[in-house]
């Protein structure tokens, strides 16, 4: 038996990461993206199938199936829950990030050439740079994940057509960076 042990985001987290990110810019109603966050809400995988036999095929647990679907549309409510008490939060820090900020990441993001690390390091060097500005007190890794997604927010506000490019590069860093932090706050 080959077992593989990661730490690593999975499917699952991928589909609550996105799911988070959807929810906290479908909180902003007021944005200038909603036709293309509409789009990209199409996009999304549906959930994760819960096991699948080697042939391909998913494996029938009639009586689990059904309370499988349940959890996973609790824990999908959860999630957009968390999504909405988040982006009322991100709204006090709204003014925190500098219109100039935004448009240079929302040119940089523009370049068609930049491979997603880089767009990825783009994003991190401005949230550094906005977490120099925190209090100490404050928890550190919430408002990563609120400044992470205001800076997608006000991204896609600058140009609606870099959404979709904002959002996967959104997901990939909450996810390489603050995926502890994510699953326990949808947990709890």
């Amino acid at each position: 038996m080959d077992l593989k042990v990661s730490n690593g985001p999975g499917p699952g987290d991928e589909r609550t990461t996105s799911l988070l990110l959807l929810g906290f810019l479908q909180s902003c109603p007021h944005s200038c993206f909603q036709r293309e966050l509409e789009a990209l809400g199409h996009e999304l995988p549906g959930p994760v199938p819960d096991e699948l036999q080697t042939d391909g095929n998913r494996c029938s647990h009639f009586p689990l199936a059904a309370e499988a679907e349940t959890d996973s549309e609790r824990q999908e409510e959860a999630v957009r829950e968390v999504a909405r008490q988040l982006a009322q939060i991100g709204d006090r820090l709204e003014g925190s990030i500098h219109p100039g900020m935004v448009a240079g990441l929302a040119s940089r993001f523009s370049v068609r050439s930049l491979s997603e690390e880089d767009r990825r390091q783009c994003l991190a060097a401005a949230l550094e740079q906005l977490m120099q500005t925190c209090p100490p007190d404050v928890d550190h890794e919430k408002t990563q994940l609120l400044l992470t997604m205001l800076l997608a927010k006000k991204i896609a506000d600058h140009s609606p057509a870099l959404l979709r490019d904002v959002f996967h590069t959104t997901v990939t860093f909450i996810n390489q960076n603050l995926l502890a932090y994510v699953r326990n706050l949808v947990r709890n």
